[in-house]
């Protein structure tokens, strides 16, 4: 409350001297509702302009009546295309060194739509590259460099729901490689494979059983094979479910 004070005042001198004031908010679903509802008054009136960030849904993050007094803009992943002109960027400024196809289409897919993790990603290898007096990034070396990172995954936001929602639909439009792809991807996330397990009876009884009812007894069947195996054995039943449901 302190900040927001301070930034009120700043923008009141601002103002009397015939300047226009930005606020900016960084993670402004972390304020709660009594620090959110501190810009009311001054949004209202017009004292500065307000601009909120967050990676979380804002209809549940941010008080309403402030929502309500904003425009809301999605930003999306950025796609391979600016990706790849991030690292032509780099390469021209001779920041990273030479990169083989084959290592630039792999870099892409690893960073996700994501330039910030690219970037850390490019600094990553022009020090080991470096390091090692390489000349060029090969796909090789580039996996030995990323090693056994995973992709980025939220196991307890917005991404968290979107990837379980993709993972339904994909099997609701009866698309096996989709399926798989989401299923793999919650996994190799981190994601608790019990739920997975509670997720796929529910798919079975939703959209599944009533053309095959097999599909729930194969489903609950999965989900008790992974409580007797665990982990690795007990994905296999899973998987097996999945695809067979097709």
């Amino acid at each position: 409350m302190k900040d927001i004070r301070e930034a009120v005042e700043q923008a009141q001198i601002a103002q009397a001297h015939g300047r226009r004031t930005i606020v900016f908010v960084d993670e402004v679903h972390r304020f709660n509702k009594s620090q959110q509802d501190a810009f009311l008054p001054h949004v209202e009136s017009g004292l500065f302009t307000f601009i909120g960030a967050t990676t979380e849904n804002p209809s549940f993050e941010v008080n309403s009546a402030l929502l309500s007094r904003a425009a809301v803009y999605v930003l999306q992943p950025l796609g391979e295309a600016d990706l790849q002109q991030i690292v032509q960027r780099a390469q021209a400024i001779d920041a990273v060194p030479a990169i083989e196809p084959a290592a630039l289409d792999r870099l892409v897919s690893y960073a996700d739509g994501d330039a910030r993790r690219l970037l850390n990603t490019l600094e990553t290898l022009a020090v080991a590259a470096t390091r090692e007096k390489r000349e060029q990034v090969t796909d090789e070396w580039l996996l030995k460099v990323l090693g056994e990172r995973m992709r980025r995954y939220d196991k307890g936001g917005e991404q968290f729901y979107d990837t379980i929602s993709a993972l339904h639909k994909s099997m609701r439009g009866s698309d096996p490689d989709a399926t798989l792809y989401w299923l793999v991807r919650m996994l190799d996330g981190g994601v608790d494979p019990r739920y997975i397990a509670r997720r796929m009876v529910r798919m079975a009884i939703e959209d599944v059983g009533l053309a095959d009812p097999r599909a729930i007894r194969m489903a609950l069947d999965a989900s008790e094979v992974y409580e007797r195996l665990g982990s690795p054995e007990g994905e296999l039943a899973r998987r097996s479910a999945s695809c067979i449901w097709q």
